[in-house]
């Protein structure tokens, strides 16, 4: 278990922490297990697998700003699978090209194995022949929770 679900108090997803720092939150009573492993336990404390905070925390900005773009994220929302074919990504490639004016943003970037980023170079997918199997869209924020 590398990760730890916190939920606010409404039990609406928030994010995943450290389990060092699961057991701090209980430690400090800001949170309550939700849900803990059978039969397992971290000092007094039995391991967690999900969190719910004790105080209902304000979350606008969740809805009105959408998770923050970068690489790992996402190769988590594509799934670790290649944009244009059926297999493991490892990088992200832009549909637009850097050099062309195209940014980092969520619609312009996918998941991509290293040989299609490479055989698709500075085009885009048109030009290179080559097909995107989805369109790149922006995630939600429970998405991103599940992956």
């Amino acid at each position: 278990m590398d990760a730890v679900l916190v939920l606010n108090a409404d039990l609406g997803p928030l994010h995943r922490v450290p389990i060092k720092h699961a057991i701090r939150m209980l430690m400090r009573q800001v949170a309550e297990i939700h849900e803990a492993e059978p039969d397992r336990l971290i000092g007094i404390f039995p391991v967690p697998r999900v969190l719910r905070l004790v105080r209902y925390v304000v979350t606008r900005w969740r809805y009105t700003h959408g998770p923050a773009w970068s690489k790992g994220a996402v190769l988590r929302r594509d799934g670790h699978r290649c944009g244009y074919r059926a297999a493991p990504a490892t990088t992200v490639d832009h549909v637009l090209p850097r050099s062309r004016g195209g940014r980092n943003t969520w619609q312009n970037t996918v998941g991509a194995c290293y040989a299609c980023n490479q055989r698709k170079a500075n085009l885009t997918p048109a030009e290179a022949g080559m097909r995107l199997l989805r369109q790149p869209t922006v995630p939600s924020w429970s998405n991103m929770m599940q992956r």
